[in-house]
């Protein structure tokens, strides 16, 4: 491991020789997967994140935490199964001072769909919960303006389900004032040149998705996940088949690794850090909870640390991680 930072410091390892950086502040942000999907995972995680940071990398936070439930009418992005209660979920995120996004990123939504009850009971629920704000992840122009309307202490989040390839629409997205933030499409995650001439501003508004082990190459993405939106709303429709060539080999973090979107530990501290990028969303709602906690221990926690937070967290008899 390399460019992993100490007491907001930058550590470069080059044939074996430490070498001290300048002193690096800047916090990285992460938003991870599984608001309702891993609820169990977290109500074990977050006291050992709390009570044990030092465990923990001390340039990063937990940004938000994100999903929905398995039947939300308004969920999309992936098939959803989380089946955690809406009310212990809040008394969580609560409890830990940790802002709750709810993934609305559906594209087929139409008015219709609006007074969906379980969906906007969950908005009531969530547009007031703790002290920090909450969030909604978010695809359809339709419903950003109906939540702006009804619930509007909630920021929100362009979804990256959009697919935003083209520098010139991301930035046009970025430059929207509703949203707070903007997950780009993972191939534009090393387009430095564009990135860089970003201003401020906007810098701070892009979300990079860290970990995509979707083909590079893919030309169909948008149609998965409108499959997955059709499948949201009830509409009978068969499984899209996934174009990649290594579409059997189902996710593999090590695959994610060696992606040319991937964004690792060592990216965020010496490159992104630096160039004034903070935010970086880790995926795997449809994931398990082992993987999960995989991405906990690469990306928040320091390694010589890393097994005695697998044990804390394999040690409890409740939680089925298989």
């Amino acid at each position: 491991m390399h460019g992993l930072c100490y007491n907001y410091f930058t550590l470069y390892f080059r044939k074996g020789e430490p070498h001290r950086a300048k002193p690096m502040k800047k916090k990285a942000y992460y938003h991870l997967p599984g608001l309702f999907e891993f609820y169990e995972l977290y109500r074990r995680f977050l006291p050992i994140w709390r009570d044990h940071r030092e465990y923990f990398y001390d340039c990063c936070e937990i940004g938000s935490i994100y999903g929905a439930p398995g039947d939300c009418l308004w969920g999309g992005g992936r098939v959803g199964f989380g089946d955690a209660d809406p009310e212990a979920v809040a008394s969580l995120m609560k409890e830990y001072g940790i802002s709750a996004r709810l993934t609305f990123s559906n594209s087929l939504l139409t008015e219709n769909h609006f007074p969906n009850r379980k969906c906007n009971s969950l908005c009531r629920l969530f547009e007031h919960c703790g002290s920090v704000r909450n969030g909604v992840i978010i695809h359809s122009d339709k419903l950003l303006n109906y939540l702006k309307e009804t619930y509007p202490d909630f920021y929100f989040v362009s979804s990256t389900t959009k697919v935003l390839t083209d520098f010139d629409d991301l930035k046009n997205e970025l430059k929207r004032p509703e949203f707070s933030y903007v997950v780009p499409d993972f191939r534009l995650n090393k387009s430095f040149n564009e990135l860089n001439a970003l201003p401020e501003e906007l810098k701070a508004k892009v979300e990079f998705l860290c970990n995509e082990c979707c083909w590079f190459e893919c030309y169909d993405r948008k149609n998965c996940y409108e499959n997955v939106s059709r499948k949201a709303l009830g509409e009978p429709c068969e499984d899209h088949l996934c174009v990649s060539p290594y579409a059997e080999r189902g996710y593999r973090f090590s695959d994610a690794m060696d992606n040319p979107g991937f964004i690792g530990v060592s990216d965020i501290v010496n490159t992104y850090l630096p160039a004034g990028f903070s935010h970086f969303k880790i995926e795997g709602r449809s994931l398990g909870s082992a993987m999960i906690l995989e991405f906990l221990l690469y990306y928040l926690t320091k390694p010589e640390f890393q097994l005695k937070v697998r044990e804390l967290i394999y040690l409890d008899s409740m939680l089925d991680l298989f």
